[in-house]
């Protein structure tokens, strides 16, 4: 499985240019984000780090197309997505973006492997190929065993597994992974940063947000955000 097509261009995968946030009005005003810049390639393995209220989760939730600037421009992949329709957006985050959270939002009654094909509906695949595809992403979590079983009769470890597989079962671009490891143990924790390290080895864009220094520091850049401001 490959996460860059031959041909492409060194130009970055994520580019802020000024990005600020701003929540609510008047003396209820609050400036999440503080004149963002930032470029992050492709390839690149990056973790946001930052005390709660930094604007970490705000940065994410911008670069996941689940929010927009207030003002500036947020480009993705060489497009300026800030004036998008709601719509496009949506097309745009199933067929480009994974998301995985610390809580791991798998659909309690179906299957792992029903779980892992579900954004695939979405995307117009035909279901033999769904079937496929959430096969090969669930074997290469090592859980092709564990197929037909539902959420709460795996473990965090293992539902963590299936929220990666579904993350990535569409081929994107950027897999975004907001406290993965928060619920976790810290054997598990090991397991589920030596998946993603492996990701970016086939070539996987992954921004990771984190409050834990040892998790961050698996990664290959550390951004730090305070007061809706990276630090320099």
């Amino acid at each position: 499985m490959r996460w860059r097509e031959e041909g492409e261009t060194e130009k970055p995968l994520i580019q802020l240019d000024n990005v600020y946030k701003i929540y609510g009005e008047g003396e209820n005003q609050v400036q999440a984000l503080a004149g963002v810049s930032l470029k992050i390639k492709r390839g690149e393995y990056c973790a946001i780090m930052g005390a709660s209220g930094s604007g970490k989760s705000t940065m994410m939730n911008i670069m996941g197309c689940l929010d927009r600037p207030t003002t500036g421009n947020y480009f993705f992949n060489g497009q300026d997505v800030s004036s998008l329709s709601a719509k496009q957006l949506a097309e745009l985050r199933n067929r480009y973006i994974g998301f995985v959270f610390q809580q791991f939002y798998l659909l309690p009654h179906l299957s792992a492997l029903e779980n892992v094909m579900l954004p695939m509906i979405y995307s117009g695949i035909p279901e033999r190929e769904r079937r496929e595809r959430a096969v090969e992403a669930l074997e290469k979590m090592g859980l092709g065993h564990r197929l037909n079983y539902r959420p709460n009769q795996l473990s965090g470890g293992q539902q963590q597994r299936v929220a990666i597989a579904r993350a990535i079962v569409n081929r994107p671009l950027l897999l975004l992974a907001d406290e993965p490891t928060g619920a976790l143990d810290s054997e598990t924790t090991r397991e589920i940063l030596a998946i993603f390290q492996s990701l970016n080895k086939e070539g996987m864009t992954i921004v990771l947000v984190t409050h834990e220094a040892d998790v961050a520091g698996q990664t290959s850049r550390i951004i730090h955000f305070a007061d809706g401001k990276i630090k320099m």
